[in-house]
């Protein structure tokens, strides 16, 4: 193989970086892992509501398909690291796992603390040595190649090869700050525009707000544009927030909208997927009847949650204090559309603070996908979101960070 070792420069002590120094560890080379926080894994943290859905229990064909940003990029990076593989690894490094609905892989004990633990512990199996509230100013690019990095306060660390895995834009508290798109512009690379993703909407109404914290499941939403075409479906749950609508169904949606967010969309809601408007119009008929001497705002407890009863009401145009047995076919028809299409106005999306993650970044064509090293800086290699890569939820984005940082680590001082 030829493989020379050497010392290793990792900067960012998140998913990506901490794989690629734990890998790069492994082959016997001296790694330093800088992170500008005073812990390492601080986004892993937040992950999936606190829970960390590590990746998710399927093939690499399926991977790629839920990659909508550049997914040919990580063919290779998947073949070094799967799936499987991730769970094998995290397995032997004592997380126990399980596999949830959308074959979602979460730690057993819920906690995302566990798999930074986990991390942790292939840092230490393969002695990488860590430097925490340690931010790194600038690279060192010496005559074509990575030489080493300069830290905020001065010092100057050289080595044979920096990896750089500084996350993206999302959830700036956490240290993702752009640090990486600067280094990479510096040595001359593109970064695409960058967008939050997977992240909440903004709605235009008020009522929104009321339902602040209600949870809806199985419902199915469709989201259209200005022309009435329909753009994005998806089933599952969503949330309503103070700014409007959230959960996993929105977040995917999200992906799709962003790179045209000012073509003005709007979005559905069917509140009963599994009935058409036939069905559902007898089942109001046997509520109504079971209810009938009721006013209206009393006769849907049955078939919505209490929260969003004074919505529909109000959205119907049927007066609250009617009595259910005084409704006309035509109000029925009203309320029928009204629970297969609740409309809803996007303005808007959360913006980064609330974005899982961030689309765009390091333009891929510039980075060997099989070393994820720079095509332009000998030496230098990029790993994870601040990469032009990005996922749907479910557990992608984390595998891409995973797979990336793992092919960084392997694939660093290799030729």
């Amino acid at each position: 193989m030829g493989e020379k070792m050497g010392k290793i420069i990792v900067v960012g002590g998140g998913a990506a970086g901490m794989i690629a120094a734990g890998r790069a560890g492994s082959r016997g080379h001296e790694v330093h892992l800088f992170e500008k926080n005073n812990r390492l894994g601080k986004k892993l943290l937040i992950t999936g509501k606190g829970r960390c859905n590590l990746t998710n229990d399927c093939d690499v064909e399926t991977l790629l398909e839920n990659i909508p940003g550049n997914p040919y990029f990580m063919y290779s990076a998947f073949y070094h690291l799967d799936s499987k593989e991730t769970q094998a690894l995290f397995h032997r490094l004592g997380l126990e796992t399980k596999v949830e609905r959308g074959r979602r892989v979460f730690p057993v004990s819920d906690k995302a603390l566990d798999v930074v633990f986990a991390l942790e512990e292939y840092l230490r199996e393969n002695k990488v040595k860590q430097h925490l509230d340690s931010p790194v100013e600038e690279l060192l690019i010496r005559d074509g190649r990575a030489v080493g990095v300069r830290l905020k306060k001065g010092t100057v660390v050289e080595a044979d090869a920096v990896i750089v895995a500084t996350g993206g834009l999302s959830y700036p508290a956490t240290g993702s700050t752009g640090d990486g798109y600067r280094f990479a512009k510096n040595a001359g690379h593109q970064v695409t525009k960058l967008y939050p993703s997977l992240v909440g909407l903004k709605a235009g109404e008020e009522w929104c707000k009321s339902l602040m914290g209600l949870s809806l499941r199985n419902i199915s939403i469709q989201i259209k544009n200005k022309k009435g075409k329909t753009v994005f479906e998806e089933f599952g749950e969503m949330l309503f927030t103070h700014y409007g609508v959230s959960g996993p169904v929105i977040l995917s949606a999200s992906r799709h909208l962003i790179l045209s967010m000012d073509e003005g969309y709007k979005l559905f809601i069917d509140l009963k997927p599994a009935m058409d408007e036939k069905k559902l119009d007898l089942r109001l008929l046997r509520d109504f009847e079971k209810y009938t001497n009721r006013d209206f705002c009393n006769a849907l407890e049955d078939l919505l949650p209490k929260k969003l009863i004074p919505v529909i009401v109000a959205l119907s145009g049927i007066a609250a204090d009617k009595k259910v047995n005084n409704i006309t076919k035509e109000e029925r028809k009203r309320l029928l559309s009204l629970l297969k299409g609740l409309p809803i106005t996007i303005t808007g999306t959360a913006g980064f603070n609330e974005a899982v993650i961030t689309c765009g970044g390091i333009c891929v064509d510039e980075i060997d996908p099989s070393t994820m090293e720079s095509k332009f800086v000998k030496n230098l290699h990029f790993a994870g979101e601040v990469l032009d890569v990005d996922a749907y939820t479910g557990g992608y984005n984390l595998q891409i960070a995973f797979s990336s940082g793992f092919t960084a680590g392997e694939g660093v001082l290799s030729q």
